[in-house]
């Protein structure tokens, strides 16, 4: 089974625009991956509604070395080649030679 590792900026886009990314990724037949910093971000952020979606749903917590969530999926994606990173932060983008899940449009989960 293929992992995917979730960014911030993805799990914040997709709450807000309503997309149901639990069920489509898990559709794909992948294994959702959530770093610590991730969680982390998103409590300091206040996004309590993507906090309770990701209680609501399976996802493995990894605690992973790095200061920031940017710095821990770099780290992941670098030692997984195979894993896909879902972020809308171009920067991040740039940095990984993974493949990524983004958000086309305002509803369609996309791989590239």
């Amino acid at each position: 089974m293929k992992n995917i590792i979730l960014d911030t900026s993805f799990i914040i886009t997709a709450v807000a625009q309503k997309i149901d990314f639990f069920d489509e990724i898990q559709d794909k037949g992948l294994h959702i991956i959530v770093p610590e910093q991730t969680i982390k971000e998103l409590k300091g952020l206040g996004a309590e509604l993507a906090l309770r979606i990701l209680n609501k749903n399976e996802f493995e917590l990894l605690e992973m070395p790095g200061k920031d969530a940017d710095n821990a999926i770099i780290s992941f994606a670098r030692k997984n080649p195979t894993a896909i990173v879902a972020t809308l932060d171009k920067g991040l983008q740039k940095k990984i030679r993974n493949s990524k899940m983004i958000i086309r449009g305002r509803k369609k989960l996309e791989i590239i």
